[in-house]
């Protein structure tokens, strides 16, 4: 068993510290994901608005957030905050806000997208009835914009999940950060064992996404009936 290497992960406590790695990554991408629905969401029906100078921050953002690598924005964050402005920030929260910019973005872009979308008759109709323009959003084109931006925010919070593997770059001890360890102390009597605790680590991304990738599924078969 341990000349396979496989014998790695049920050795002592490796299979817990994997597990507990893994909610480490979860608690991340949770909390990013839900951050980046409610400030995406606002932002992207602020990127809607026709004043030259509201689109053009949101512009700036939006482009600043997608051309510079996530990597480079976690260690401006957790580096650069931390020695030129004295802020002490944790690697795992660092992460969370990095992810919720980044996702903020992507998920306002989407927005926009869906919003944009739809007949201007929607609008007409709302504001024939008396909506204000606050209800309007609220139960006539939010509702809506939903529908079509499901596939995008599932594939968003995917990617997000994934992503949040680049944490163990900057010292978090999350699933990756633990095969890491894992795999170091077992080098010399298990060279395999790097082989076992991959795929154990793919199986469990498997596990953390799949779930995500259902829901989009179920969602759209309500939807359509």
């Amino acid at each position: 068993m341990q000349d396979l290497g496989i014998g790695v992960l049920i050795e002592g406590k490796n299979m817990e510290r994997l597990l507990m790695g893994l909610l480490v990554t979860a608690r991340i991408a949770l909390a990013a994901v839900i951050f980046s629905i409610i400030f995406g969401t606002l932002f992207g029906i602020l990127m809607t608005k026709k004043s030259p100078l509201i689109r053009f921050l949101c512009r700036f953002y939006l482009e600043a957030i997608r051309i510079i690598p996530v990597l480079v924005w976690l260690f401006l964050f957790y580096f650069g905050l931390a020695r030129n402005f004295h802020i002490n920030l944790s690697g795992e929260l660092t992460c969370v806000i990095v992810f919720t910019l980044w996702g903020t973005a992507e998920m306002g872009d989407l927005v926009r997208g869906a919003i944009t979308s739809l007949s201007k008759h929607q609008y007409e109709s709302g504001f024939a009835l008396g909506l204000s323009a606050a209800q309007l959003y609220r139960f006539i084109i939010v509702p809506q914009a939903v529908r079509r931006l499901m596939p995008g925010a599932i594939n968003l919070a995917t990617r997000m999940i994934k992503t949040s593997s680049l944490a163990v770059l900057i010292g978090v001890v999350e699933v990756l950060k633990v095969g890491q360890q894992i795999i170091e102390s077992n080098f010399l009597k298990s060279p395999s064992a790097a082989f076992w605790v991959y795929l154990f680590i793919f199986f469990l991304y498997f596990a953390l996404c799949m779930p995500v990738s259902q829901l989009s599924k179920r969602l759209e078969q309500k939807w359509q009936n």
